[in-house]
């Protein structure tokens, strides 16, 4: 079983950073496309960005060019840092992962969630 844990959520003012951290423990084969994902209340959960092993990566619109994500594969971190950061942006962030476990079976794995508040 994998578990993600985020951390690096909290309160900033408009055009301020932070810089989100997930790290993934357990046991599986391999770990594939890692993301973070937003939810704002009233709103559908979205793909902010996403990456793969390999490296490729892919934002949302709305963040290309302020977000960065990255992820060391050694470690199974990723991290999001977010610059520029707006009230829009403000949402519960979370961490995602396509695992490939030693069953040869994959699994969508979420982390519980960070708090992002941007105010204006």
């Amino acid at each position: 079983q994998v578990q993600l844990v985020e951390s690096g959520g909290g309160l900033v003012q408009a055009g301020g950073s932070l810089r989100l951290s997930c790290a993934a423990s357990g046991i599986a084969f391999r770990i594939n496309t890692m993301g973070w994902y937003r939810q704002a209340p009233g709103k559908q959960r979205e793909l902010v960005a996403g990456i793969t092993s390999g490296g490729n990566t892919n934002y949302a619109d709305s963040v290309k060019g302020r977000f960065t994500i990255s992820r060391d594969n050694a470690r199974n971190t990723v991290s999001l840092q977010m610059n520029s950061l707006r009230p829009e942006d403000t949402a519960v962030y979370y961490c995602n992962a396509d695992v490939l476990m030693l069953t040869m079976r994959e699994y969508d794995v979420w982390g519980q969630g960070t708090q992002v508040t941007v105010s204006s």
